[in-house]
Order: C-alpha cells, then sequence, then structure tokens
C-alpha cells in the first residue's frame, strides 16, 4: 500500500502538467544579417555591432503556447524615425542601409497571454568613420621685448567615428612622435572625447615647412578602411581676410537690383566664399558667384542679414555681413491717452490729450511723422507738442499733445508717415476729436452668451462694441488647457467684434474673451466679455464590435456603454436582430430617473434561434453610435502547438512523411463541449483538399490533442485547416502551414542539404554524393560505398583528402541555428571512419547565447572499419544554437571520412545504441490521442481505484 502510495503521489503531479500545456512565451534575439561581430561589454550586455549603411537582421525566436505575437520597440538613439514611432509586429526586424542615428537599445517582446511577456533586448552599435578635417592655427608672441619672435602652429584634426578613432600624423612620409622630434607635441585636447588630435609646431623651423598628412583609423573594424587628409604648410600660410564692396548696412528701395561683392585679401591657400541668408535662405532668384551675391528686383521680403564667409582651413574663418534693410511701411496704429495725471477716461475739455501714431518701418528709426488738423498742417504751440519716442510707446512713435482742450481743439487729426525722397508710399491714419468721441464699452448680445453648434458646422462669436471711434476687438480663450484658438493664434484682432469658426470641433467647445484693443482705440483699461461656446457631437460607445460565446440554453446579458458624447446622456436605444427592429426592453424604475448611460439587452436562453447579429444604435439628440455583438454557441479556435519535439517524421526509402499535429482548444468550457474536428489537408498551390473527420471526447482546458498525418509528400508544404464542431455546429477555424523540414533528422537527400552551410573560415569543404555520383577513379579502400539505407540514391556528406588537402586541414559542415527551448538535446548521427589514414570528425556546438563560442562535445579519432556506426552525443546548450561536424585530415589520401542521417531530439540520449541496420517505421494516421502526461493521470486515478 505504501508503494502504491508513493507511485501515486509521483503521477499527480505529471496529471496536472497536462491540464498545463499552455506556457508563457519565452524569446531569444539573434542575429541573422551583416554583424561585424557580437560581443559582451563589460556590464555583460550583449552588443551588436554593425557597419553603417550594411542591413540589419534581428530576429527573436519564440516558444510558448498559445504562439506568442512578437512585437518590436526600440530606444536609446533615433533609429528610423518611422521605426521608433510604429513598432514592427514580426518575428524579424530589418533594417535596410542602417544610419548612425539608428543605434541603440532593440527590445522583442513576446507575449501570449499566458504570464508575463518576454522581454529580450540588444544594443546595436553601429560603426562608421567621417572624412577627417584638418584645421590650421598660429600663435604669435613677443619674448624679450623686440629681439626675438616666437611663431606657434598647431595643426588640428577632428574626425567623426564609431569606435573613437586612432590619429598618426606624419610629416612627408615619415610618422612623427615626441620623443623623435623635441620641437612637436601630440595631445588630445580636454572634453574632445577621442574626436580630435592636436599637432604642435614650437617655434617654427625651416624643415617644418613641410606636407602633413593626419590619418585615422578605427582599426578596420567592420572592414572600415582608413582615411587621411593633407596640408602643406609653407611660409606664406595665412588665414583669410575679407572686404565689402559696400557699407555693412545697406538701405535700398524696393524694386532695385542689390549687387554686393565680397573682396578677399589674404589667405593661403586660396579661400572657398560662400553666402548665407539670415532667417532663411538667399531669396529666390538670387545668384551667389563666387564672392559677387545679386539680387534682383529686391522686396520687403528679402531683408535680413547676409553673411559671406571664406575658410581655407587656417585659422577661424573670415565673415563678413551686410545688414539689407529694404525700406517699407505697414500696420499704422493709433491711441488716444486721456488726462492719465486727472485718472480720467474720458476727453473733457480743460483736460490734457494725447494722441499717438505709430507705423511698422524698415528701417524704423528713419520714417518721419507729419500731424494734420482738419487737412492743415498743425503748428506747434503752447498748448500743441508733437513729440517723437515716448518711453510708454513702441521705438519711434510720435505723439501730439493738446495741453488743456478747448473747444476749439476738436476736429479731424491725420497722422502721416513717410520716408522722404523715397518711391515708397506715404501711410496716413485719422483721428476725430469731438464731444462725440467717448470711451468704449463691450457686451454681448442678448442670447448669445450661450452658442451651441453641432460638430462640423461654423460657429460666429459675437460681442458688440460701443464708442467712438469703436476700436476692434481681441478674442482670446479662457480655458488654460486650450490656450490657443482654433486658427493657432493665442490673440485673434477682429475690427467687427465677430469670431468666424468654419468647422468646429469638440476641442473648440470653452470659454472665450473678447475685449478692446489698445490700439486704434483709448488709452484706457480694457474692456471684456466671455461668451460660451458648446459643440454637440454624437455619442462614442463601447464595444464597438463584440464577439459573445455561450453555451446554448444559458443566458446572455448585452450592454451598450455611452463613453462620451454632447449631450452626455442616452436620449433613445433601438436594439435590432439580423436588421430587424426588436420590442424596447423594460425600463427599471431607478434607470427611468436618473441620466441613462448605457442601454442593454437580456436573452433568457440561447437557443439556435437567437443566434447572430445584434445592433444597439444609442442616440444623444445629435447623432448616433452602434455597439455590433456576434452571438452564437460557436466554439473559439483551435489553439496549434509549436513546440511539438520533432514533429517531421521521414524515411529515405519512402518519399511520403508524416507530421505530428497537435493543438489545444481555446476555452472549451464557454461554449457546448466539442464533439469532433473537422480537419481539411490541402498541398500548396493545388486546390484539392483531403477533410477527416477526427471524434474526441470532453476537451478540458489545456489538454493537449495529437492527430498524425500521414501521406505527406516530399518535399511539399501543406495548408491545415482544423475547426471544431459542437451541438451548435462548426465552430472558429484555425489553419497554419507545415513545411517538410528535415531540420532535426537531415538525410542530406536534397541539395539544399537541410540548411548546413560549409564554414567560410575552414581550409576546404564537405562533399555531397551518392554511389552513382562517386568519382570512379576515386581511392581505394577508403570511404563509404553506399549511404546508411545501402541504396545507391541515397546521399551522404564526405570529406575528400587527396591532393591538394595537407595534413591537419579541416572541413566544417554547420547547421542551422536551433532555438534552445529545451534543457538537453541529444545529437544523433551515423559516421563511416575507414582508411589506414583517417584522421579525426570532432562535434562542436555553436552557442550564439551570448556571442559566439564554439564548445567541443564529441571527438573520435583512427580508422574504425568500412562500416556505418551511430553515435549519440548530449548536449545541453545555454540558448540559440548551431551544431557543426569538423573533418579533420590524417597523415595520407587513404583518410576520407563520411555522416549521414544527422537527428536532433529534445532531452537525454539513449543508454543503449541503435542497430544501425534497424529500420525504422513511421506511425499511420489515426484517431486523435491525449498525451503521455494525461495517460499518466488516468493511470493515477486507477491505482487510486486499487487502492479502495
Amino acid at each position: 500500500m505504501e508503494v502504491t502510495c508513493l507511485l501515486l503521489l509521483a503521477l499527480i503531479p505529471f496529471h496536472c502538467r497536462g491540464q498545463g500545456v499552455y506556457a508563457p512565451a519565452q524569446a531569444q534575439i539573434v542575429h541573422a544579417g551583416q554583424a561585424c561581430v557580437v560581443k559582451e561589454d563589460n556590464i555583460s550586455e550583449r552588443v551588436y555591432t554593425i557597419r553603417e549603411s550594411d542591413t540589419l537582421v534581428l530576429q527573436c525566436l519564440v516558444t510558448g503556447h498559445p504562439r506568442p505575437q512578437v512585437r518590436w520597440t526600440k530606444t536609446a538613439g533615433s533609429a528610423s524615425d518611422k521605426f521608433q514611432e510604429t513598432s514592427v509586429f514580426n518575428e524579424t526586424l530589418r533594417i535596410e542601409r542602417i544610419a548612425r542615428t539608428q543605434g541603440g537599445r532593440y527590445y522583442c517582446k513576446a507575449e501570449n497571454g499566458v504570464g508575463v511577456p518576454a522581454i529580450k533586448s540588444i544594443r546595436v552599435d553601429v560603426q562608421y568613420l567621417d572624412e577627417p578635417v584638418l584645421t590650421v592655427h598660429q600663435t604669435v608672441s613677443d619674448v624679450r621685448g623686440n629681439f626675438y619672435q616666437e611663431k606657434t602652429v598647431f595643426l588640428r584634426c577632428t574626425v567623426s567615428s564609431n569606435p573613437p578613432a586612432r590619429f598618426i600624423w606624419k610629416r612627408g612620409s615619415d610618422t612623427l612622435s615626441h620623443s623623435q622630434d623635441n620641437g612637436v607635441d601630440i595631445y588630445e585636447p580636454l572634453y574632445t572625447q577621442g574626436e580630435t588630435k592636436v599637432l604642435k609646431l614650437k617655434n617654427l623651423r625651416p624643415q617644418d615647412y613641410a606636407s602633413y598628412t593626419c590619418q585615422v583609423s578605427v582599426r578596420n573594424v567592420c572592414g572600415i578602411p582608413d582615411k587621411a587628409i593633407t596640408f602643406q604648410l609653407t611660409n606664406t600660410t595665412a588665414p583669410p581676410a575679407l572686404k565689402l564692396s559696400v557699407n555693412e548696412t545697406l538701405v535700398v528701395n524696393p524694386g532695385e537690383n542689390v549687387t554686393v561683392q565680397c573682396l578677399l585679401t589674404g589667405g593661403d591657400p586660396l579661400p572657398q566664399l560662400h553666402w548665407s541668408h539670415g532667417p532663411g535662405p538667399l531669396p529666390l532668384g538670387a545668384l551667389a558667384q563666387g564672392g559677387t551675391l545679386s539680387i534682383p528686383s529686391v522686396q520687403a521680403r528679402d531683408s535680413g542679414y547676409y553673411n559671406c564667409t571664406a575658410t581655407n582651413n587656417v585659422g577661424n574663418p573670415a565673415k563678413k555681413t551686410v545688414n539689407l534693410l529694404v525700406r517699407s511701411l505697414k500696420n499704422a496704429t493709433f491711441q488716444i491717452t486721456p488726462d492719465m495725471i486727472k485718472e480720467s477716461e474720458n476727453i473733457q475739455l480743460g483736460q490734457d490729450l494725447k494722441l499717438s501714431c505709430h507705423v511698422d518701418a524698415v528701417p524704423q528709426e528713419k520714417v518721419n511723422y507729419q500731424w494734420f488738423k482738419n487737412g492743415k498742417p498743425a503748428r506747434t504751440s503752447k498748448r500743441l507738442l508733437v513729440t517723437r519716442n515716448d518711453p510708454e510707446l513702441p521705438a519711434v512713435t510720435s505723439s501730439l499733445e493738446l495741453i488743456d482742450l478747448h473747444f476749439s481743439d476738436y476736429g479731424t487729426y491725420l497722422c502721416m508717415a513717410s520716408f522722404p525722397g523715397s518711391p515708397v508710399p506715404d501711410l496716413s491714419i485719422e483721428v476725430n476729436i469731438s464731444s462725440e468721441t467717448v470711451p468704449p464699452t463691450i457686451s454681448v448680445p442678448k442670447g448669445r452668451a450661450v452658442v451651441t453648434v453641432r460638430e462640423g458646422s461654423p460657429a460666429e462669436l459675437q460681442c458688440e462694441v460701443r464708442g467712438k471711434p469703436r476700436p476692434p476687438v481681441l478674442w482670446s480663450r479662457v480655458d488654460k488647457e486650450a490656450a490657443l484658438l482654433p486658427s493657432g493664434l493665442a490673440l485673434e484682432e477682429t475690427p467687427d467684434g465677430k469670431l468666424r469658426l468654419e468647422s468646429v470641433s469638440r476641442d473648440m467647445s470653452g470659454t472665450y474673451r473678447c475685449q478692446t484693443a489698445r490700439y486704434n482705440g483709448f488709452n484706457v483699461r480694457p474692456r471684456e466679455a466671455q461668451v460660451q461656446l458648446t459643440v454637440h457631437f454624437p455619442p462614442e460607445v463601447e464595444p464597438s464590435s463584440q464577439d459573445v460565446r455561450q453555451a446554448l440554453g444559458r443566458p446572455v446579458l448585452l450592454r451598450c456603454s455611452l463613453l462620451r458624447g454632447s449631450p452626455q446622456r442616452i436620449a433613445s436605444a433601438v436594439w435590432r436582430f439580423k436588421g430587424q427592429l426588436l420590442p424596447p426592453p423594460p425600463v427599471l424604475p431607478a434607470a427611468a430617473v436618473e441620466t441613462p448611460d448605457h442601454a442593454e439587452l437580456r436573452l433568457d436562453a440561447l437557443t439556435r434561434d437567437s443566434s447572430g447579429n445584434y445592433e444597439c444604435s444609442v442616440s444623444n439628440d445629435v447623432g448616433s453610435a452602434t455597439c455590433l455583438f456576434q452571438v452564437s454557441a460557436k466554439a473559439y479556435s483551435p489553439e496549434f502547438y509549436f513546440d511539438t519535439p520533432n514533429p517531421t517524421r521521414s524515411h529515405k526509402l519512402s518519399k511520403n512523411y508524416s507530421y505530428v499535429l497537435q493543438w489545444t482548444q481555446r476555452e472549451p468550457d464557454a461554449v457546448d463541449p466539442v464533439l469532433n474536428y473537422r480537419l481539411s489537408i490541402r498541398q500548396l498551390n493545388q486546390h484539392n483538399a483531403m477533410v477527416k473527420a477526427i471524434p474526441v471526447r470532453r476537451v478540458e482546458k489545456g489538454q493537449l490533442l495529437e492527430y498524425i498525418l500521414t501521406d505527406l509528400r516530399v518535399p511539399h508544404s501543406y495548408e491545415i485547416r482544423l475547426t471544431p464542431y459542437t451541438t451548435f455546429g462548426a465552430g472558429d477555424m484555425a489553419s497554419r502551414i507545415i513545411h517538410y523540414t528535415e531540420h532535426n533528422t537531415c538525410h542530406f537527400e536534397d541539395e539544399k542539404i537541410c540548411g548546413y552551410t560549409q564554414d567560410l573560415t575552414d581550409n576546404f569543404d564537405w562533399t555531397r554524393q551518392n554511389a552513382l555520383t562517386q568519382n570512379p577513379k576515386r581511392s581505394p579502400n577508403t570511404g563509404p560505398p553506399t549511404d546508411i539505407s545501402g541504396t545507391p540514391e541515397g546521399y551522404y556528406m564526405f570529406i575528400e583528402t587527396s591532393r591538394p588537402r595537407e595534413l591537419g586541414d579541416r572541413a566544417r559542415l554547420v547547421s542551422p541555428l536551433y532555438n534552445a527551448s529545451a534543457k538537453f538535446y541529444c545529437v544523433s548521427f551515423f559516421y563511416h571512419m575507414y582508411g589506414k589514414h583517417i584522421g579525426s570528425l570532432n562535434l562542436l556546438v555553436r552557442s550564439r547565447n551570448k556571442g559566439t563560442l564554439d564548445t567541443h562535445a564529441w571527438s573520435l579519432s583512427g580508422n574504425k572499419g568500412n562500416v556505418w556506426q551511430q553515435a549519440h552525443v548530449p548536449i545541453n546548450p545555454s540558448g540559440p544554437f548551431q551544431i557543426i561536424f569538423e573533418g579533420v585530415r590524417g597523415s595520407g589520401y587513404l583518410g576520407d571520412i563520411a555522416i549521414d542521417d544527422v537527428t536532433l531530439k529534445k532531452g537525454e540520449c539513449p543508454r543503449r545504441q541503435m542497430d544501425p541496420n534497424k529500420v525504422v517505421v513511421m506511425p499511420g494516421s489515426g484517431a486523435p490521442r491525449l498525451s503521455s502526461l494525461q495517460l499518466w493521470g488516468s493511470m493515477a486515478i486507477f491505482l487510486l481505484a486499487l487502492q479502495r
């Protein structure tokens, strides 16, 4: 009895695991592009090094059930700007012609709804080396009075690179260093981070006038070659010097043709000249040729600073600037200031009054103002003063002050701005002063304090301004979270007090302020009012679409909720089933009192007749929105199991293969039990499909179902469609493509040799052949006559050790990259080592988890006879890996080594060697079977019954 209990306890966990085939996502990043190196830095971080403009390819290998979805994101560096904004949902990330700004940390996130998502990252380091820039600087200082001149020259070499570049200075063809020449210093300035190296020539000597070369190198990393720049230092080397043909400030009239010359007065080598404009580029039509800049028919918009720059990499660039001013007059404004001393806001006789006039001019300080009263020039007197540049007003403003206002001072005053002697037209503005001139008032018309409109319609906000003169109105928003007007401006001026909005949106709702403008009116405290804009918009609801599954006979509750809308309430809700109007559901008394924010429909029992599409149209008097519900008792789709160990089973004597198809059922308890599955098998590129019915017993969540597909033709791929059936009928179909792959068992029958590749770093290659393609003059007494099957058509791989091969030459055959989804693996293969000069056969494992590391797993040397023998090699890779078969040539030509039927399996190796002549018969099709884990669970229940 104790033994039975112990056995039962040992079996129960396996039964639980049968229910737990769902596995959280696991991920591993591997590279498949043109990496220069994958290394570990000093903080144990994977670093993928790639040359700029090469192609970046990263793969995220995933395991887990259901199949995880992969998403790539990036931080640390701008990456492809588009790539940072939109994540890449794909197991392979590919960036063509990668740029230096695309370096950084790339994240692979894999999630399948089970447990927490798996997140892996790798840092991509983009390597580059730009052309170096060499500049020359010199200092001249007096020492000991005027008897001695010391001239020191600095040659500064700067380059942008990753990694930091190594600098080599040369004079002619000789490399310079501190130790060889006391007149030379080579150093790196502070804060340049390896980007700059300075060659200092102290107290110039005749031999220092020579050709100097700065050579930069990143030590051929990623195959980037060295780059260099040369400079010829002579006793005439000098920085550039310039002078202008015009004054630094040039004032012209619009329409004139402007020509400015920038003349070189020094510089060796001959400097290069360049014209630029600030702000913005050179005007359209401007022509810069050498030191001459021509602008035809200049306009006011062409005003600005024009820079002429001369460079020859000696000293600092020479720069001359011309400030081009094109005369213009625009935007005349005025303001009326009552007697501020007496704190009055009205115009009154006996008090002072000031009229101010301003115009935006170029050049501003050259504008001339004239005042007129009733059409005649205003004459200054003790009571009429004309001043300029009032400190309380904008610069270059003219003011007319009336002291002790008399009745005779009433009239029309005109301010005229002009450029004397210029063709620019004068600009003027009138102000009428009379007993009717009163300060402004502002108000909102009756019934216009709240403006309500529908989204997308035009709206007009209005404020009425009274007063003489009537000033314009400034509009702004009161809401802090929406500081800008719909036009994008913080303030908008309207002459008639109306703010017109063409097409309002919901974010335009809020409070708007209208106030009198200071200019073109009274200089008094602004008058203001407020208008409330309410924008009505249709409702937004959730769910917009929902898939509702329920077993037949069970109740169903459908709810359509209002997320937002204006008004924020449901005015009406209409339900439809398959397009037909349903009677309104009963309204609860409590819901009738409160503002409803959702609508519900209850089905007491789901039937076939009540299954289908339901619509709920929710209205809020402005518009409507619809919730869609697909209600049924359909079973959810199956979820294929992608981590099946060795799903492909084949034999080289047959042209057929079988495939172990495994799956679980998504949410089987949500609907009626699954009775059977309908399996459809279609060979790709063909239309006909074979359909089979697969009966099942009650399917539980997490239960792993299995079916063996047989009679599949090598090497074709197939589309598999699997549909669950319940008492309701067909459920959701799942499909996948299965491929014939020999990655787990490779017979080398295909020319692609199962994805194996020849190593490019060895001495020679493995050869694929069979008995029919053997060289009839091949060396006797070495190598196999046929492959392991004994048929002349069967292929195998071997190393040919005849000339020109020499002792110790190596040939390496590298497998595809495998994702490590198990702790232990077993590599099984057949080998043939027959001949007097047999060398060695080695099996290596190349780990790609952190960098690339090759480790020896198995080795055999010497003559083993003219027979095929099998080896089983256990390996435990820590991450993605490859296996490598290495054949080493022995002391002579009678040393051919061959391999065949390489198998990679999860788990430990068998304890006893298999008979190499044993033929394994592939299993046929049959009803789906429970996994072995669940069979153990059934045995546990049986033992428990025996115990009772």
